[in-house]
C-alpha cells in the first residue's frame, strides 16, 4: 500500500512531534490487511503476544494471551478489545502497511498492533511515550485527544494499563476505513469503537529514554572491563591536608569514567547493535539447514527475489566513504567495495534482485549467506 495524498515533507515539518494530525485516507486503493477471524486465531497461538480487554461500568481487565479459542464465546454483552501486537511479523499484508511510512528512519519503527473492538470498546484514556499513527481497518472508532502528558500525570490503579486519571477532551473525530491520525508522544488520547467489527491498526514509533540509553550502555561497557584498569597517579605529591581530594584526583578520575562514556565509534556501534535487536530475540528463525554458497550462486544467478523477514531490523551506520557497518538483528557487520551497495539496498528495500555484477562478488555472496542462515533474509521460492 501506497500514499495518495499525504506530503512527508509538510508533516514532518509541521507536525512530527508537534501535534496531532487526522489524515482522511491517504491511501490509494485501502483494503483492510487482515480478518478479525485471522487476528483471533493469532492471539490463541503461543509465540504472539496479545492481551483481551474488557470492561465492565468504569473499570478495565486486562488477560494476557495465548487465549482459548473458546474465550471469544464468553465475552457476553460488555465492551471489549484484542490487541495483538507485531502482526507485522506473521501478516504479510500488515508488514507493507510499513513501508510508506519508511520516510521515518528504520531503527525507530516498532512494530504494527492491531486492535478488534465490540461496539464501546477501546483501553480508556492514556499516552505514549512514542509517536503512533492509528489507520482504522474496519467499522468505525471515535477518537479523542487531549492534553499533553508525562511520567508525573496522575494514573488510575492497574498492574496492566496506563490509564489516566483526568482527561479532558480538546478535539475529537469519527474514523472511516482507511483514515489514519497521528499522535504525537506525550498527547493524551481515547479511541472507542462504534458499533461492531472495529479494527485499528497502530503503527509505533520506539524511542530510547535518555535513562534506558545511559543504563544499557554502561551495561555494555562495564561487561567489558576488567578490575586491573585502576586509577593511577604515579606524580603524586604530598598534600597540605591528607583529608582533601585534590582537583587533580577528580579530573583523573573523571577522566577514568568520561574517556569510555565518551568513546563515539563504540556508542556507535553498540547502539546499532543495540537497536537492531529483534522485538523477540528468542525466537529461531534460522533455516532448517545453512545454504551453501554454491547453491546460494545459482539462486542469485537465475534473479530469484530476496526478501527481508519481516521479523527482522536492518540499519547501517557509514564510518566513511569505503567503509560501513551493517547491523542486523543484533549483529554487526563491516562491509565494503560491493557490500556496501547491498547492505544500503537490504536496508532500505524489503525486497529485491541482486545487481549481476555484484553476484560475483565473495564478499557480497558471504555476506548474504550469513544473513539468510540467520534467518534475515530468505528468497521468495522459500
Amino acid at each position: 500500500m501506497q500514499f495518495d495524498n499525504f506530503n512527508t515533507t509538510t508533516f514532518l515539518r509541521d507536525y512530527w512531534q508537534k501535534s496531532p494530525l487526522l489524515i482522511r485516507n491517504p491511501w490509494k486503493n485501502w483494503r483492510n490487511p487482515v480478518s478479525p477471524n485471522e487476528l483471533a486465531g493469532l492471539a490463541c497461538e503461543d509465540q504472539v503476544e496479545s492481551r483481551l480487554i474488557t470492561q465492565s461500568s468504569d473499570d478495565w481487565n486486562a488477560e494476557h494471551g495465548p487465549l482459548a479459542e473458546t474465550r471469544f464465546g464468553e465475552l457476553g454483552k460488555c465492551p471489549w478489545t484484542l490487541l495483538v501486537q507485531a502482526v507485522d511479523q506473521h501478516v504479510a499484508d500488515v508488514a507493507a502497511l510499513i513501508e510508506p511510512f519508511r520516510f521515518i528512519p528504520n531503527w525507530r519503527i516498532d512494530d504494527v498492533m492491531v486492535s478488534y473492538a465490540s461496539d464501546g470498546g477501546g483501553v480508556g484514556p492514556h499516552f505514549d511515550h512514542y509517536d503512533v499513527f492509528l489507520i482504522q481497518g474496519l467499522g468505525q472508532r471515535r477518537w479523542q485527544v487531549g492534553a499533553m502528558c508525562d511520567d508525573q500525570s496522575p494514573l488510575r490503579e492497574h498492574d496492566d494499563l496506563r490509564l489516566l486519571v483526568n482527561f479532558d477532551i480538546a478535539e475529537q473525530w469519527i474514523l472511516e476505513p482507511g483514515d489514519m491520525l497521528y499522535i504525537p508522544p506525550g498527547i493524551a488520547h481515547n479511541g472507542v469503537a462504534i458499533g461492531e467489527d472495529c479494527m485499528t491498526y497502530s503503527i509505533g514509533f520506539r524511542a530510547p529514554s535518555r535513562k534506558e540509553l545511559i543504563g544499557n550502555w554502561c551495561d555494555h561497557l562495564l561487561s567489558e572491563m576488567t578490575d586491573d584498569d585502576r586509577y593511577r597517579d604515579p606524580d603524586l605529591v604530598v598534600q597540605e591536608n591528607p583529608g582533601e581530594i585534590s582537583g587533580d584526583a577528580v579530573n583523573r578520575l573523571m577522566a577514568m569514567v568520561t574517556e569510555k562514556l565518551g568513546d563515539r565509534e563504540e556508542f556507535a556501534k553498540w547502539f546499532g547493535q543495540y537497536s537492531s535487536m529483534p522485538r523477540y530475540p528468542d525466537t529461531d528463525w534460522r533455516p532448517d539447514e545453512p545454504i551453501k554458497l554454491e547453491r546460494l550462486r545459482n539462486l542469485l544467478t537465475a534473479d530469484h527475489r530476496l526478501l527481508r523477514n519481516p521479523a527482522s531490523r536492518f540499519s547501517f551506520i557509514r564510518e566513511s566513504a569505503e567503509k560501513l557497518l551493517l547491523f542486523v538483528d543484533g549483529n554487526c557487520f563491516r562491509c565494503a567495495n560491493d557490500a556496501i551497495g547491498v547492505a544500503e539496498i537490504v536496508c532500505a528495500q524489503d525486497q529485491f534482485i541482486l545487481n549481476p555484477d555484484w553476484q560475483k562478488s565473495e564478499t557480497v555472496v558471504a555476506l548474504l549467506a550469513e544473513l539468510y542462515n540467520l534467518g534475515s533474509l530468505g528468497f521468495d521460492q522459500d
